[in-house]
């Protein structure tokens, strides 16, 4: 800077004047660059429907057209009990079925630091949330143990409080635990205070838009330098009959348990639960890192319905404005999306909505043998409320890492409300080809809260791998296991001989490499 201000001095005015510009323009284009520089995924965690715990499972769901819907457990409540075909029927719901996460009962508080007579009062929401942040950082290769005192950041979706709803219901039995348990903000506030994070932490709640918002709040913050590591995700569990009787009188959910979305016999939605986290480090950051880049957030935008045809009534023109935004933050033009992972809840009203604001603002421009092709991961696994955006944004990255996009499964007869002939739009009903080629594969996610929040987050799969750097052999590799407990280490040596069987190209020095420094080390 010095050596700049003494050749300014030695400039004429007017010289010196096309120098400053010339420093401004450029001050302005890192800026810009800042503004929209692309976020990577780095790592993913869940806890879905079907006994879904990691990103492989996921895919085979996704890859073979898998549904994880089925009857109401007994041990949330007696479905018979509180079934009634008629809507109206007070005190009663119309649906028997819903996608569940099994079991939500069980908890290893000690590992957290946390003691069972605390854990007996905490939402399982946050005890689903501690364990999927975990295990989200150590596949992203973020030792947990180590992010003590870093500017990591925690945006979580969340909105459901049914836990909240059955403690309080005894009066007696409340205790010291019962606020911190169970309050929206300290789901995310507990995962900062147990890894020492000094990033933003905030729970977001928008409803069934929570958790796409949280990506793109965790977005912002990143490309504002808030936080340096962020954690963005949603959580949603089912544990009592009040909403599902709600939703019954606004006939919101499919009477026979499978969400039907842009068919003409769609009628609603499934109820589902579960949780997902993702890990995202500004681009930059992660390829100087060499960090595994599943995906890239190009852009991401978050508006609102306003004055609509009612308070929860799905507005055209504002679907229509967060995808043009959410273009416009990314620098993406609309033929080059070529998938959307919609909304998609199955509703007669929303389906034709959404599809049209979809055509309206991708179908221009694009050639005729390149249609758009839409599907929704709720007909998998039903519809996660405030987890559902974060879980359809996992299946745009896996489907991108696999380069083939999943069947969109109950889509027999097309919706005759939505003009399908004038669309250039297409629902992909079989595993379909989703290849590397000359253009870059984008994705679109919108996700839409009946508060009238929207969100849409555009992905772009990863940028090519570097070649490995050539390092000398070693004869001997040194995989360095630890747990905090005996039996705990003995379940993780054999996960990981499991896991090594499976795979016989594995390289094992990217594997130890990966278990000595991305994983956090116990006594």
């Amino acid at each position: 800077m010095t050596e700049i201000a003494d050749r300014a001095d030695n400039l004429s005015p007017l010289k010196r004047a096309v120098l400053e510009i010339r420093e401004l323009r450029s001050r302005i284009d890192e800026a810009e660059r800042a503004r929209r520089e692309p976020i990577a995924i780095v790592g993913m965690g869940m806890r879905l429907p079907g006994g879904i715990s990691d990103p492989e499972a996921f895919w085979d769901l996704l890859r073979d057209g898998t549904e994880a819907i089925g009857p109401i457990p007994p041990e949330r409540w007696d479905a018979e009990a509180f079934y009634d075909p008629d809507p109206e029927a007070p005190g009663k719901m119309y649906t028997r079925h819903g996608a569940f996460v099994d079991p939500v009962d069980q908890f290893d508080p000690q590992f957290f630091g946390i003691s069972p007579r605390e854990a007996a009062s905490m939402d399982p929401q946050q005890r689903l949330l501690l364990e999927t942040a975990w295990e989200a950082l150590e596949r992203a290769g973020q030792a947990p143990d180590k992010l003590n005192g870093s500017q990591t950041g925690v945006f979580i979706g969340i909105a459901n409080s049914d836990y909240f709803r059955m403690l309080a219901s005894d009066l007696a039995a409340i205790d010291v635990y019962l606020a911190t348990g169970n309050t929206l903000s300290v789901a995310a506030g507990r995962i900062s205070y147990l890894l020492g994070l000094h990033g933003p932490s905030m729970a977001i709640d928008t409803a069934c838009s929570s958790s796409l918002v949280a990506v793109h709040l965790a977005a912002q913050s990143l490309r504002s330098h808030e936080c340096d590591l962020a954690l963005a995700g949603g959580v949603n569990l089912i544990l009592s009959p009040e909403a599902n009787i709600n939703f019954s009188k606004a006939q919101m959910m499919a009477r026979d348990g499978h969400c039907k979305t842009f068919d003409a016999a769609a009628d609603g939605y499934v109820r589902g639960e579960g949780c997902a986290v993702i890990v995202l480090k500004r681009l930059s950051d992660a390829l100087a890192s060499g960090d595994n880049i599943l995906a890239v957030i190009r852009g991401s935008a978050v508006n609102q319905d306003g004055r609509s045809s009612g308070l929860t009534a799905p507005n055209g023109p504002a679907q229509e404005a967060v995808i043009r935004t959410a273009l416009a933050n990314g620098g993406i033009a609309s033929h080059e999306v070529s998938y959307v992972e919609a909304h998609g809840t199955g509703t007669p009203l929303g389906d034709p909505i959404e599809i049209q604001a979809l055509g309206a603002v991708l179908g221009a421009d694009r050639p005729a043998d390149r249609p758009l092709l839409v599907g929704s991961v709720k007909t998998n696994v039903g519809h996660l409320e405030s987890a559902a955006g974060v879980v359809g944004l996992i299946k745009v990255v896996l489907a991108l890492h696999h380069s083939q996009i999943p069947p969109h499964l109950h889509f027999r007869t097309p919706n005759p409300h939505i003009p399908w002939n004038t669309l250039p739009i297409t629902i992909p009903t079989a595993l379909t080809p989703w290849p590397v080629g000359e253009r870059r594969r984008i994705a679109g996610i919108s996700s839409f809260g009946f508060s009238g929040t929207n969100a849409h987050v555009l992905i772009e799969e990863a940028p090519a791998a570097r070649e490995p750097v050539a390092s000398d052999a070693r004869p001997l590799q040194l995989l360095t296991l630890s747990a905090k407990s005996a039996a705990a280490l003995r379940v993780l040596a054999l996960r990981y001989q499991n896991w090594i069987a499976q795979r016989p190209d594995l390289a094992l020095s990217d594997l130890c490499h990966t278990a000595n420094v991305g994983r956090a080390q116990f006594e």
